[in-house]
């Protein structure tokens, strides 16, 4: 209640400026004494009907924090106690960058969505390692989102994302690879094939020589066509990767009202759910759900978890659903899932995922 009171006063400000001063509020409140308590009993909400497992990790729910929101990894300890159950930090590049020029963040207020040209403004390797060592609560997972810096030229990407993960990989629970965002020229010529397979070849090759391996997920865009799609989907599976994460942001503007709505960018947030939950249900037919899907673009409301879920996800995350809903989204997301799990006779969230998967036929599949 009390977000929808100062909304109106953060709308004011440039949305990057607005999300700064929402990011420096979240850490000082969580560093007072005796509030992080009394912030995770106002938000936090628990079910064991929520718990999913993948990969050895296990997670109090579905929900997490999409890559995008926390480039620093030093909100980590913030959004544990709003009720995530796991951060994905990043996407982080090995060099510090500054990112695209601004303004690089617009609100479409009318559409419920974002759109953003950031393009991986970081502060790097070595600044999101400091920051992951220092963290405190280890009661949220973390994942470590990966990527290659600007200048790097497409044919030495591998170099930038082995080193990353290198850096990063045994700070992290699981490590995400990026190749999909739409803001850094060239990255998604990273799902061919044949660049696909090279860097999943190279990631596995390092992961294996760490003491603890960590899970390898891959991060897809939602511009692809079926067929490519498909190919990502294989050379992930016959790769190893623990999960795919479904999806990015999009290019798409159809159906948009917003006066910005041709700003140049990744769109998030309500407009992209439909295409979203098409690419969820596309890989969890495809790998019938091993690996998992992890879904998101459009979550703002439990029902948009339950369809993202329903369609073949494993578990969701959020970024723009922040903006527009507040600190209590968590909370009431969760609540919402576990009703509408026992509504629908659903004793868990596996036992739901991909339902709605096989009203409209299979299609191409393998395992």
């Amino acid at each position: 209640m009390l977000y929808h009171l100062i909304r109106p006063l953060l709308f004011r400000l440039d949305a990057e400026r607005a999300h700064d001063v929402v990011t420096a509020m979240f850490r000082a409140t969580s560093r007072m004494p005796l509030l992080p308590r009394l912030i995770s009993a106002l938000y936090a909400w628990d079910d064991p009907a929520l718990m999913v497992e993948w990969a050895g990790l296990r997670f109090a729910s579905p929900l997490g924090v999409a890559a995008g929101f926390d480039k620093r990894a030093d909100l980590v300890d913030a959004l544990a106690l709003l009720g995530f159950s796991h951060v994905e930090v990043g996407t982080v590049t090995p060099r510090p960058q500054p990112g695209n020029p601004g303004p690089r963040l617009f609100r479409l207020p009318e559409d419920m969505a974002l759109i953003n040209r950031l393009g991986f403004n970081s502060p790097g390797m070595v600044a999101v390692a400091k920051a992951l060592r220092a963290r405190r609560s280890h009661r949220v997972i973390v994942g470590v989102n990966i990527g290659k810096n600007r200048d790097t030229p497409l044919e030495r990407a591998v170099e930038d994302y082995a080193a990353t993960f290198v850096a990063l990989a045994p700070l992290a629970d699981y490590v995400a690879v990026n190749i999909s965002s739409p803001n850094t020229p060239g990255l998604r010529r990273l799902h061919e094939r044949a660049a696909l397979e090279e860097l999943l070849r190279e990631l596995m090759r390092l992961n294996h020589g760490l003491l603890y391996p960590r899970p390898i997920v891959l991060k897809v865009s939602p511009d692809e066509t079926l067929d490519q799609i498909e190919e990502v989907v294989r050379a992930g599976c016959e790769a190893g990767v623990a999960a795919f994460i479904a999806t990015n942001t999009t290019l798409a503007r159809e159906g948009l009202r917003s006066r910005l709505a041709n700003e140049t960018g990744g769109l998030s947030g309500r407009p992209l759910a439909l295409r979203a939950r098409q690419v969820i249900r596309t890989i969890y037919r495809l790998t019938r759900g091993t690996p998992p899907v992890i879904g998101v673009g459009g979550v703002l409301t439990a029902d948009d978890a339950y369809a993202h879920i329903r369609a073949g996800a494993h578990m969701v995350q959020l970024y723009t659903g922040m903006v527009y809903v507040g600190p209590a989204i968590a909370r009431e997301i969760t609540c919402g899932l576990a009703q509408a799990l026992r509504r629908d006779g659903f004793a868990s969230v596996t036992q739901a995922t991909g339902v709605d998967a096989e009203w409209e036929g299979a299609t191409r599949q393998w395992g």
